[in-house]
């Protein structure tokens, strides 16, 4: 590679880190100060035990948004969500997809954003789904707007087994392989130009959907804006997308699922 085409890549990645870097920092100030949603994020008394301060959340309760304006509060907190805990363990992807496009012989500038918006989107997706069964568990009684955890033990200990359960089993297993290996991703997958890159993003977006929804759905469990639990659960799919164990990560996280959903069940 000449000088001028070097000098051009490490411009590009470094843009990239950059503008990914804060997209991060904004997505947790915005998790910080409330998501928007009325209320401080306050951490859960026992994540799954169903306790809450039923003074929590009168804020937001006194002055609640109508039908329409709760819905899109509640799909842009479940957006930005999965931007903050998700995001951090894709970047090294998105940074590598700059230097593999930039690699290939007569290919377009690297289009980074593409591939960056076509994560985003399938996470969109996801946050769109949860934030309509977080309403649903609001209507029928089973989740407050103060507390935005889960009510009921055993739906909460079901959860937890669920999730334990996956990430012991195969599917598990297949897509924490593509997520731990973007070199070899970005190899057989790669696409020239925007559209090449945005259907990547989707893929590996996917990818990263079928490894860790269920971990994501944890957060109804120990509080859809229990910081600790957020910043635990991204501590823990870093960990198993970016360690040289983190398969090991991933199967000891589903035994501890599994102990602790029986406890919650049973106990």
């Amino acid at each position: 590679m000449g000088a001028p085409v070097d000098a051009a890549l490490a411009r590009h990645q470094a843009v990239s880190a950059v503008a990914l870097a804060i997209l991060i920092l904004i997505a947790w100030v915005w998790l910080l100060w409330g998501a928007g949603m009325g209320t401080t994020p306050q951490p859960s008394p026992m994540p799954g035990a169903g306790g809450v301060d039923p003074m929590a959340g009168m804020a937001m309760d006194a002055a609640a948004p109508s039908t329409a304006g709760r819905f899109v509060l509640t799909l842009a907190m479940w957006w930005v969500m999965m931007v903050a805990m998700m995001l951090p363990s894709a970047a090294p992807t998105i940074l590598l997809y700059a230097r593999v496009a930039t690699a290939v012989p007569q290919s377009p500038r690297p289009a980074s954003g593409s591939f960056l918006a076509g994560y985003l989107v399938v996470w969109g997706s996801f946050a769109l789904l949860a934030a309509l069964l977080q309403l649903q568990f609001e209507r029928i009684g089973m989740m407050t707007a103060g507390s935005l955890v889960l009510q009921s033990r055993m739906l909460s200990g079901a959860v937890l087994i669920a999730a334990g359960l996956y990430q012991l089993g195969p599917l598990k297993n297949a897509c924490l392989r593509h997520c731990q290996s973007p070199a070899q991703f970005l190899t057989r997958q790669y696409r020239p130009g925007p559209g090449g890159a945005f259907r990547m993003g989707l893929l590996h977006g996917a990818f990263c959907l079928g490894c860790c929804w269920l971990l994501m759905a944890l957060l109804f469990v120990g509080g859809i804006m229990n910081l600790a639990w957020i910043a635990l659960l991204t501590t823990i799919v870093a960990a198993e997308k970016l360690l040289p164990f983190g398969r090991l990560v991933a199967r000891i996280g589903g035994g501890a699922l599994l102990i602790w959903g029986a406890t919650l069940m049973f106990a």
